[in-house]
């Protein structure tokens, strides 16, 4: 007797990074203690780092937004911060060691919304990148985000004379009535005029950050803000679908988080991703992954050789985080207001940023798992004999039965096999947002049920 297929539902997870911060844990509590920075990167590849500064400030909260960030900086807490920044760097620096080269590949300032800083706090920001980490930003690819209404022309011209190649705006829509929406207090005429200063200030790649899913919002309403963004010619779009997570603006006052079980959203946002989709491929642009869209020949963020699954990444400040082979770690992780404060605080008074505080080890088994994530996700898909080389073995040996799953559901490319690839079909791309949490490994999941939501 035939059976019924589950229902795939295709929004569940926005798979960004692996292990998610929630599977994170207290490094007091490890058998082995709070390990020294030093000890953790002794025996690491320095040679093609990325760096990543983060600052957790925001001029508003959006309704969707459930990253690390608060609204405003009363008392000097800018330059309080900027002070613990510029004590972890060196700290940070002093660990890496002089013993092998120290190289940064990359560099990206984000948030919260880095330029909520000043003009003069954006320069010592980059000085602290500069002159503490040894990272030259003018002859590396930098990336900042950014807001409209922190998009200011002294603050841009800072960011373009230190040498940033992308810069990120969150419009999420043209549409006055969609931002209030998503609780985004924003005019068109003001997006639009920071992206005027924005293409003044010739930064080379311009990306725009949109939103799909929004409630009212129509293929007529969507098509109005993706044309109203590609009358800028970005180099780089990002189209997300909405989420609705607890703790946020949207989770507490007005919008239902059961409808994130709603079958009619999730038709809403897949008819909106294919219409967005479908648009941007017409209109010149490649896709780079579910969300990512990228005009033919416009530059690359990022450099041609950099390596997202095996390269390492530092990360300062109180929401980022550090990649070595073995340890991926952070500091403390909150949504709720009170309690971002009350770690922004704790992370401003700390003297000693000489070991790991928070974070998750990553065995054989789940460096395998986030190699293969973070390729499959990405439209080019994963190069077999990379895998091969560096495991031993092919995806196929280490996850048959997802694989058979999403060749069974159409999600992965037949044709790839023949270039050595294993690839995502569009389909698959589509449903990137359920695919990728199918690959978190029992320990992970377990540890994000247990995760206390603050």
């Amino acid at each position: 007797m035939l059976t019924s297929q589950p229902t795939i539902r295709p929004y569940q997870s926005y798979v960004y990074a692996y292990p998610h911060k929630t599977a994170y844990g207290r490094l007091d509590t490890h058998p082995t203690g709070r390990p020294a920075l030093r000890e953790l990167w002794a025996a690491e590849r320095k040679d093609a780092l990325s760096l990543y500064l983060h600052i957790p400030f925001c001029e508003v909260r959006c309704g969707f937004c459930n990253l690390f960030t608060r609204i405003g900086a009363p008392d000097e807490l800018t330059t309080r911060y900027l002070d613990a920044l510029d004590r972890q760097a060196t700290a940070v620096r002093d660990a890496l060691g002089d013993e092998a080269p120290v190289r940064f590949a990359a560099a990206a300032f984000g948030g919260g919304t880095p330029t909520f800083l000043t003009a003069a706090e954006l320069e010592r920001l980059c000085d602290i990148a500069e002159r503490r980490m040894g990272a030259d930003l003018r002859s590396v690819p930098l990336s900042v985000e950014t807001s409209p209404s922190t998009a200011t022309a002294d603050r841009l011209a800072v960011l373009a004379d230190r040498g940033t190649t992308r810069i990120s705006i969150g419009v999420q829509s043209f549409i006055d009535a969609e931002a209030r929406a998503v609780v985004r207090p924003q005019r068109r005429a003001d997006v639009e005029a920071a992206l005027g200063r924005i293409r003044d200030v010739r930064i080379p790649v311009l990306n725009i950050d949109l939103i799909y899913g929004i409630d009212g919002q129509t293929e007529d309403s969507w098509r109005t803000s993706l044309d109203a963004a590609l009358g800028w010619q970005p180099e780089e779009l990002y189209l997300y679908p909405l989420y609705v997570r607890p703790l946020t603006g949207l989770g507490r006052f007005g919008a239902d988080v059961e409808a994130a079980a709603d079958a009619a959203w999730d038709e809403q946002r897949r008819r909106l991703y294919r219409a967005g989709r479908d648009h941007l491929l017409a209109h010149g642009y490649e896709q780079v992954s579910m969300r990512m869209f990228r005009r033919a020949g416009a530059p690359q963020e990022g450099p041609a050789d950099y390596a997202c699954q095996t390269d390492g990444m530092i990360g300062l400040g109180c929401g980022a985080r550090s990649y070595t082979t073995r340890l991926h770690y952070s500091f403390d992780y909150a949504v709720e207001m009170r309690e971002v404060r009350t770690i922004i605080d704790g992370y401003t008074a700390t003297e000693d940023f000489s070991r790991a505080e928070v974070g998750r080890y990553v065995d054989g088994d789940e460096a395998r798992r986030r190699h293969l994530l973070q390729s499959l996700l990405q439209a080019q898909g994963l190069q077999l004999t990379d895998y091969r080389q560096r495991f031993g073995t092919l995806p196929g040996d280490d996850f048959r039965s997802e694989l058979d799953r999403f060749e069974a559901r159409g999600w992965l490319d037949g044709a790839a096999d023949a270039a050595g690839l294993l690839r995502l079909s569009p389909e698959g791309l589509a449903h990137s947002d359920a695919l990728g949490p199918e690959l978190f490994s029992p320990a992970v999941r377990a540890a994000m049920a247990a995760y206390e939501l603050k």
